[in-house]
């Protein structure tokens, strides 16, 4: 279907007359910000995926799904009178001026990331006093959250010197889940295990978000590979078995 309009105003004009109550579609109209918001970061995470995989087709169709998303919650809130797509642009537009004076207000610094993270800091301050901590959401995966809040106490030198400060504390919190002594107390312990494992990383350079995802991939790749090996199904073999299938897989991705 071709348009005279320009593409984001024809996305805008689809999504308006989805969510319009004469005529619009019913699974539309029913959602609110709280309804759409898991497929918002189902849509982020497959924009990823699409990355990773190096497809650029699948790259541009999965943004123009993550797109659809924040016009699906501009018109949400323009339903309600609280601020439509524009609102969302401009804003954006401001905040990125804003942040980046040494390209469009020709403020020259040396050092363009912190320019950045005290602008940051002054944008946080403005909306009345916080914490070092305040800001980072809370539907962050665990483990990126977990990153995120120790960056922000390393700032203030609420870190370790080194990387063995972290790695004492895994085996410390490996301790402490072998004597822990109820349910609780292990969920608690395991909890602090993987927030030292985080710390370890971050003090490595490496990011534990990614290195899991990363370890996910492999860990699928080599268990399909397995099933391969023996069959179609690792069901019923004993472990044995099962391990050297394992150790097989591991060896032939070496070679």
């Amino acid at each position: 279907m071709t348009s005279s309009l320009s593409p984001i105003d024809r996305l805008l004009g689809i999504m308006r007359q989805l969510r319009n109550p004469d005529g619009g579609c019913e699974w539309d109209l029913a959602q609110d910000f709280s309804t759409i918001a898991p497929y918002t970061i189902e849509e982020a995470y497959e924009v990823a995926d699409a990355i990773a995989d190096g497809d650029p087709a699948a790259i541009c169709d999965e943004l123009g799904d993550l797109l659809l998303q924040v016009v699906f919650h501009s018109q949400i809130a323009a339903d309600d009178g609280l601020f439509g797509f524009d609102d969302v642009a401009n804003a954006i537009s401001d905040k990125m001026e804003r942040r980046h004076p040494h390209i469009f207000d020709d403020a020259r610094t040396d050092d363009v990331r912190l320019q950045w993270e005290q602008i940051k800091a002054n944008e946080r301050t403005a909306d009345g006093p916080q914490g070092a901590l305040a800001g980072v959401a809370l539907s962050f995966p665990a483990l990126l959250r977990a990153a995120k809040l120790q960056s922000r106490a390393a700032r203030v030198g609420f870190d370790w010197p080194d990387s063995d400060g972290p790695r004492d504390k895994i085996s410390e919190e490996l301790a402490e889940i072998a004597d822990a002594a109820s349910d609780a107390a292990r969920h608690e312990e395991v909890g602090d295990l993987l927030f030292a494992v985080v710390n370890y990383a971050r003090k490595l350079g490496v990011d534990a978000e990614g290195a899991l995802r990363d370890a996910n991939i492999k860990f699928e790749r080599r268990f399909a590979a397995m099933e391969d090996r023996a069959g179609g199904s690792l069901a019923g073999l004993p472990l044995d078995a099962q391990e050297a299938h394992w150790q097989a897989v591991k060896t032939s991705e070496r070679a």
